[in-house]
């Protein structure tokens, strides 16, 4: 399978650290050079001195498809694997974060609550939580990818299934960053979700406000996403 990323590289002369990075992931009708297209993501990391890598998952969730490609073994082990051979990019935990939109936000929690140590956190904007309102607004493409909804549980995909098993785990928690707006479609789903978030021990952010699902959210809440990365204070922002 032949996919493609885009990436945004900090300038620090001098230095041979290998960067901190964010893994930047893209909603379901997007592709990786959206996050630039439609957002100052550039100028916003470049104070910061913080790698962006955005791959290109197409349609898939960021799931191992039933009928396609293998999606999730690409993002989260060939993906970095071929990313840090082509930058320098830090392989720490701590120097490693997750965030997405929509169907992003739902792989950005995916990875961080299957793979807790490899990434230090997750942020999700605006995501699609649960699968069951996916199924019945685009049910081809979750038939493509897990067949059904047990399908989804069955292959590890139920955000609320691995949040309790993430949880209980003697391992590492990841820290999560969960944010949608008032006037979202998913407004539903990300609400039952961060009402299990908000009962677990994770250190759990939760920022809520005036907002729909679009651009003009996500490029200001992505601001918030990497201020939370730059500090270690767990909050809840309610309506």
């Amino acid at each position: 399978m032949a996919s493609s990323l885009r990436a945004i590289l900090p300038e620090v002369p001098g230095t041979q650290r290998p960067h901190r990075t964010l893994w930047l992931l893209h909603g379901l009708s997007d592709d990786e050079a959206i996050w630039t297209r439609r957002t100052s993501i550039e100028r916003y990391v470049e104070p910061l001195g913080i790698a962006v890598v955005m791959p290109n998952v197409h349609r898939s969730f960021y799931s191992n498809m039933r009928h396609g490609y293998r999606y999730w073994d690409f993002v989260s082990e060939e993906l970095p694997a071929k990313a840090r051979a082509l930058f320098p990019l830090s392989a720490e935990r701590a120097d490693n974060y997750v965030a997405g939109l929509s169907m992003g936000g739902y792989g950005a929690f995916k990875l961080a609550l299957s793979k807790p140590h490899l990434f230090a956190g997750a942020a999700g904007l605006s995501s699609a939580c649960d699968l069951t309102y996916m199924q019945r607004k685009w049910p081809e493409d979750l038939r493509l990818i897990f067949d059904d909804l047990a399908g989804v549980r069955e292959t590890g995909g139920d955000l609320f299934e691995l949040a309790a098993r993430a949880n209980a785990s003697a391992g590492p928690k990841p820290r999560l960053f969960q944010a949608w707006g008032s006037e979202d479609f998913l407004h539903a789903d990300n609400q039952r979700f961060h009402e299990l978030l908000a009962r677990l021990d994770f250190d759990y952010t939760c920022e809520t406000g005036p907002g729909d699902h679009d651009w003009a959210y996500w490029d200001r809440t992505i601001q918030s996403v990497l201020s939370w990365m730059n500090t270690g204070t767990a909050s809840v922002e309610a309506f």
